[in-house]
């Protein structure tokens, strides 16, 4: 299999897919897109069908979309558990994953991925009422769960992936979750998605990058 990603200190969509990928122990490549620079659009639609990134491809199938591409992990190799088994908490997990994949908004586009970024900043109301419902979310699912191990859904899932380039963000822009409604579950599962060895590998290849 090959996953076509952007640059990694930047992609957070990228990073999504990548992590469920690394989680699910088969062999791949990496092709790598350098954003933000002259061409880039070409260079994406020469090997992404949706002239966007992240992309999948496996044998003669193309997936794009990040959340499309865990899906198909998770159906190609169910012995990963990149899903929980339950149903209830599979769909709790879902959930989860698509309310970061579709919302929003603000967050993202006032606080974009950096992960060489060490800053703090002032956050619009909107930006501010993003960050109440992920820490609200968290707190709920951790409360749910900790008895099960220290993710989202207890055990790691798809939906951890799609909250860690939201953990860098909070990093990166010097975010205090207790401003937002956090008694500490929140910020404990927040330092645990930048602690997990896969995403220090990326975050160490991101660096790397200059």
């Amino acid at each position: 299999m090959e996953i076509i990603i952007g640059t990694k200190k930047w992609s957070s969509w990228s990073l999504r897919a990548w992590l469920p990928l690394k989680r699910s122990g088969a062999a791949f490549t990496e092709t790598l897109i350098a954003l933000r620079e002259v061409g880039v659009t070409e260079a994406i639609a020469a090997v992404s069908p949706s002239g966007r990134v992240p992309a999948l491809k496996d044998g003669d199938l193309f997936v794009w979309d990040s959340l499309a591409i865990c899906e198909y992990l998770a159906d190609k190799f169910p012995e990963a558990a990149l899903w929980a088994a339950d149903p209830q908490r599979r769909a709790l997990g879902r959930a989860a994953a698509a309310e970061i994949h579709a919302g929003f908004a603000s967050l993202r586009g006032e606080c974009p991925m950096d992960l060489a970024l060490r800053t703090k900043v002032d956050l619009s109301e909107a930006t501010g009422e993003d960050i109440r419902r992920i820490v609200h979310l968290w707190n709920d699912l951790r409360g749910r769960f900790a008895a099960d191990g220290p993710f989202l859904l207890g055990a790691w899932s798809i939906a951890d992936a799609f909250y860690v380039p939201v953990a860098t963000r909070f990093r990166s822009y010097g975010i205090r979750l207790s401003d937002y409604g956090d008694t500490g579950a929140a910020g404990a599962y927040c330092e645990t998605l930048l602690e997990t060895p896969d995403y220090l590998e990326w975050e160490k290849a991101a660096l790397a990058e200059g």
